[in-house]
């Protein structure tokens, strides 16, 4: 094999230089001298551009990558439902801030953890007050939302937080918080007996306007009430002042009054869902409230705006009939004015078992009247209203329902009475109702009726009548022993008083027909009485029967 750069050794010229004579070969040949060759430079070739490119832009998308990508949380839900990795995005005002990376099952089973991997530009919702939920078609109290996914599929709302902690483990909402952290507004508490037909995301309204949302509920720590978290959006929380008052205005508010019937609501959504509203009593100018102020719940407009009654005082009454009809809350009257309330109604029986009454203790409100000091047992007002006739009487407030209240009013000629306490109450001295008087009136006609004497009556008229024939035949005899002449106008005088005497005793006999007539007359009073008697009592327990009529009896199978 031979070299282009070096020729055969045949091939070389001989030197022409007698020193390279010791350069021969064995053969005899001489050497030629070695020329030196310049070496080829290398020359760009168009092939390595394409790799040259192509690394260039891999290294700019692995670069874009790292800067553009953010940290990785992990959110807990109770299902996956809807979720997939490498498909589910993460929104925020509907801009994708991350993607669903992995999607793993707890240790104990009880949840999905879902791996997301956010956005460079949204590493700063990795903090602590972050809120995760799953956006899917739901039905609620605040309306129709997520109807979007039923065509795009389920995804992960966020709502940022502004805390400077930083978190990479969130618990997921199972629902959309009603209030964002970016929605401006303003949280109250309301306080309420029970929650009655409210919901999260039951509507708050003012002038019939929705201004907000019941955010969240709970129980009182004492666990007597309920404490309702109230959210007012802006602008309109600047309207909740310290005098604003709330109250439920769930379903339809329906009163009779000497204008008619009048219907009150705030909107069908109040009707399905609950809901509440807020005003102002007439009159009203304070100050705007701070956030997390306290309010009270009422149940109605009507209790809501009243004025304040400060603090009640309690009474006690006792009455000896029926209390059928009387219930708790029933009012107390004074001359059309509600004092107060019917606070309890108990039976109590003395120490013998003997006789019983029903107390029943009320809670009234003097400042309702006009100095306030009426039923206040200290300034002995009271003591002097009860010397004075002051008693208590139920009365039947509506005959349609059967319901009734308990008056209080002057009584002149009621019986002498003095104030009395129990166990530190004031007792109010009470009169039967008017039913019970009309019924105790009717009796004692019926006993004044049969206790007549009828029988011992006719007994005397008998014996007169017997008394008056003796002595006409006494006078019989003395006239026929008389002068001839006077004799017969006597006798005709005698005899016409016969007659007379004759008619009497048949009228006044036991079989005469004016004594029975007499009787039966006797006796049907006293079957009117009893009658009358038996429809008192009726009226007293059916006090509805004067507008419907009796209720038809059932026959007996």
């Amino acid at each position: 094999m031979t070299d282009d750069n070096k020729p055969a050794s045949d091939d070389l010229p001989k030197s022409p230089n007698p020193s390279n004579e010791g350069s021969k070969l064995p053969s005899g040949k001489v050497l030629a001298e070695p020329r030196t060759a310049q070496p080829k430079r290398w020359k760009f070739s168009l092939v390595w551009l394409i790799p040259l490119i192509a690394l260039a832009i891999g290294l700019s998308l692995f670069a874009k990558a790292i800067l553009e990508t953010g940290p990785t949380i992990s959110v807990s839900f109770r299902t996956a439902d809807g979720l997939q990795a490498g498909k589910t995005t993460v929104r925020y005002k509907e801009v994708d801030i991350g993607l669903v990376r992995r999607i793993e099952l707890a240790e104990d089973r009880s949840h999905v953890i879902v791996k997301i991997e956010l956005s460079h530009a949204a590493r700063g919702f990795a903090v602590d007050d972050t809120k995760f939920w799953v956006i899917r078609p739901r039905i609620g109290a605040s309306g129709i939302s997520g109807i979007n996914t039923l065509f795009s599929g389920a995804y992960i709302g966020v709502a940022g937080g502004k805390s400077k902690a930083d978190k990479d483990e969130f618990v997921g909402l199972e629902s959309p918080p009603i209030i964002t952290g970016d929605e401006a507004g303003k949280v109250f508490v309301l306080r309420s007996n029970d929650l009655g037909s409210l919901d999260t995301g039951s509507p708050i309204f003012y002038r019939r306007i929705n201004v907000g949302q019941v955010s969240a509920y709970k129980l009182a720590n004492d666990g007597k009430s309920v404490e309702v978290q109230a959210f007012i959006k802006s602008p309109y929380d600047r309207y909740v002042t310290t005098d604003t008052r709330f109250w439920h205005s769930s379903g339809v508010d329906v009163s009779l009054n000497a204008s008619g019937f009048q219907v009150n609501t705030q909107s069908l959504a109040s009707i399905v869902s609950g809901g509440i509203a807020f005003g102002f009593p007439e009159g009203s100018n304070s100050g705007i409230a701070a956030n997390n102020t306290v309010f009270k719940l009422a149940t109605n407009q009507a209790e809501a705006l009243k004025d304040s009654d400060g603090n009640p005082v309690q009474i006690l009454m006792y009455f000896d009939q029926s209390l059928r009809g009387l219930a708790k809350g029933a009012p107390i009257d004074f001359r059309g004015i509600e004092l107060g309330y019917v606070k309890s109604i108990n039976v109590e029986f003395d120490s013998t078992y003997s006789q019983l009454r029903m107390p029943v203790i009320a809670e009234v409100y003097p400042s309702r009247l006009s100095h306030g000091r009426e039923f206040d047992p200290d300034k002995q007002v009271l003591k002097a209203f009860i010397q004075r006739g002051l008693r208590a009487q139920m009365k039947t407030g509506n005959i349609l329902t059967g319901q009734n209240y308990i008056a209080i009013d002057f009584y002149p000629k009621a019986k002498p009475a003095e104030m009395k306490f129990t166990n530190g109450i004031a007792e109010i001295p009470t009169i039967p109702t008017e039913l019970s008087g009309l019924q105790a009136q009717v009796t004692l006609i019926a006993d004044k009726l049969t206790k007549f004497p009828l029988n011992e009556i006719g007994q005397d008229v008998r014996k007169t009548m017997a008394n008056m024939n003796t002595a006409i035949n006494s006078t019989d005899k003395l006239i026929k022993q008389l002068d001839s002449k006077t004799a017969p106008a006597m006798q005709a005088t005698l005899d016409d008083a016969r007659k007379t005497m004759q008619s009497t005793q048949t009228i006044l006999a036991s079989d005469a027909p004016m004594q029975q007539d007499v009787r039966r007359a006797v006796q049907q009073m006293t079957r009117a009485a009893a009658s009358l008697q038996l429809m008192a009592d009726y009226i007293e327990q059916h006090p509805e029967s004067l507008i419907r009529g009796k209720a038809p009896t059932k026959e007996k199978p």
